[in-house]
């Protein structure tokens, strides 16, 4: 196949959700329809044998949420699909953050009981900042729910979102039937049981015509053409182009765990959804049919298997082909590195790839080089912008709770530094680690992580600490600066990047401190993204 139909056969998009919505469900079940898995396993309670094949930290399955996000790659109707599961509980939303720099598109899903949550509105927030295009699926339509148009509106107006329905439900909850298909015309039933792989559809091309009542009865017949007459007359008609501009989303009901309303979902978006989009550069917009490759690294996964104290960097290519064994510039060390085995994935299954094309995720094992927002290049310095390391929210010192095993400690907080599950920071003063986290379950997971793949314990003690922010200094040799140094020397820390950060005690104390050193510039983001708008 030659190289310009390789990328116009490649999806890459995210999946984002406040959690519980769904989202893992429907991973799975995208993957039974792509023929991927056999038997989709939904994120329950424990007493579900079958665990998600997305959810592959044991914390994971225990808890049953998802906490790293998941890539996952499969083949359908002649498109390679790549999709990035992203965690929705908020506590891992910088992992998702970043993981919205290596997606094309996104599909949102609402749970249609709870409606837009505020997770999803931070979320939607950052892919409108970047244009990303969005599809909209309203998930669990067998239970009782809020009425469509009342959904649709509110998705209008928390996301600000500009929506043309796609499908529509026909009843909702107890009366849940199935759902008109306006993207295709057809009916699809609701059976109800979830062991049917893959329901069948009904097509109607006119919903006048008196089959419609013999399928779903008078009542429900009669309902959903004054609905359908309804989305016609209020929401716009699709236009690829403005969904593809971020302009236009579209919407699609139906219920994840039965299977319901998924492969309406998949067809359109296979049909819809960009192929790899260009990306800028810190010197230029680069596009993905360009012969020289480029990518750049969005995650870092330590111990992807336990068995092999291995680490993983996940990098999207953006343009070019990727080969095994040919020497790429890794442009913050300046130096050709090869990888003998990139990874391509299937959730935790691996498998070795030769060439890799624009859109696709692969791994390459990492033995310390790589951090996140790294590019790597064919020779080209450039580097890709927009993955921001946020002022963590919560502090805490960290303490070695078994002196004997202080090495495999400082290995396990180094390694998990990078994945950027949270943020390190070295005290001035005395040397005492403290570690940064956006979100508090965090500490647990770092905690499980340290013992259950390092060997190690710790323990951790508070830290009252309001704001980190990255101290720039105008002038390092002025007057000014030496004493903003001296007199807040005990707030003072190293992140891993070497570069000073203030820890400041409270809002009041770092507004008197901007006041009293007007050439200290205080950034609440890490300084790679400066220009930035978070």
């Amino acid at each position: 196949m030659k190289f310009n139909e390789e990328i116009a056969r490649r999806r890459t998009f995210g999946i984002i959700s406040h959690p519980d919505a769904g989202k893992t469900t429907l991973t799975e079940k995208l993957l039974l329809f792509g023929g991927a898995i056999q038997e989709a396993g939904a994120v329950k309670s424990n007493k579900i044998k079958k665990g998600a094949t997305s959810d592959f930290m044991e914390i994971e399955r225990q808890r049953g949420i998802s906490v790293a996000t998941s890539v996952l790659a499969f083949e359908y109707d002649g498109i390679k699909i790549n999709i990035l599961d992203t965690p929705g509980h908020k506590d891992f939303a910088e992992d998702t953050f970043r993981t919205l720099t290596a997606v094309d598109s996104v599909i949102v899903v609402i749970d249609v009981a709870k409606g837009v949550e505020e997770q999803t509105e931070k979320l939607v927030e950052v892919c409108r900042m970047r244009n990303i295009p969005i599809i909209v699926f309203i998930n669990k339509l067998d239970r009782e729910g809020k009425d469509a148009f009342e959904l649709l509106d509110e998705i209008e107006q928390k996301l600000s979102l500009k929506v043309t329905p796609l499908s529509f439900p026909i009843g909702m909850g107890y009366d849940f039937k199935g759902i008109y298909n306006i993207w295709e015309k057809n009916v699809n039933l609701f059976s109800g049981d979830s062991r049917k792989n893959i329901e069948e559809t009904i097509e109607i091309e006119d919903l006048q015509s008196s089959e419609l009542e013999e399928l779903i009865g008078t009542d429900a017949a009669e309902t959903l053409r004054e609905e359908i007459e309804l989305v016609e007359g209020i929401y716009p008609s699709f236009d690829k182009q403005a969904y593809n501009d971020a302009n236009l989303q579209p919407v699609f009901f139906g219920s994840a765990l039965n299977n319901f309303g998924v492969r309406e979902l998949l067809d359109c978006f296979v049909s819809i959804a960009p192929t790899p989009r260009a990306k800028q550069s810190d010197t230029r917009l680069v596009k993905p049919d360009e012969k020289e490759f480029t990518g750049f690294v969005f995650k870092i996964h330590a111990n992807m298997d336990p068995k092999h104290r291995d680490r993983l960097a996940f990098i999207k290519i953006v343009s070019g082909k990727f080969e095994r064994n040919v020497p790429y510039l890794h442009v913050r060390q300046g130096k050709k590195l090869r990888f003998s085995s990139p990874n391509a994935f299937f959730a935790e299954k691996k498998e070795i790839v030769d060439t890799s094309y624009p859109g696709d995720i692969v791994g390459l094992h990492d033995t310390g080089n790589f951090k996140i927002g790294d590019t790597l290049t064919e020779g080209e310095e450039l580097n890709y912008k927009g993955i921001p390391s946020f002022s963590p929210e919560h502090f805490r010192y960290i303490n070695n709770a078994d002196p004997m095993k202080s090495k495999q400690l400082y290995k396990g907080i180094d390694q998990l530094m990078d994945e950027g599950v949270a943020q390190l920071f070295t005290l001035e003063l005395n040397g005492r680690k403290v570690i940064g986290t956006v979100g508090a379950l965090q500490f647990e997971v770092i905690q499980y992580r340290l013992e259950h793949e390092y060997n190690a314990k710790c323990s951790y003690e508070n830290l009252n600490v309001y704001k980190a922010c990255w101290v720039e200094a105008k002038d390092p040799k002025s007057e000014e600066f030496k004493d903003f140094k001296r007199v807040k020397s005990k707030f003072l820390a190293k992140d891993k990047r070497n570069q000073l950060v203030f820890l400041s005690d409270s809002q009041f104390s770092l507004q008197m401190t901007q006041q009293k050193y007007p050439n200290v510039k205080f950034h609440f983001v890490s300084e790679f993204d400066k220009e930035s708008k978070y």
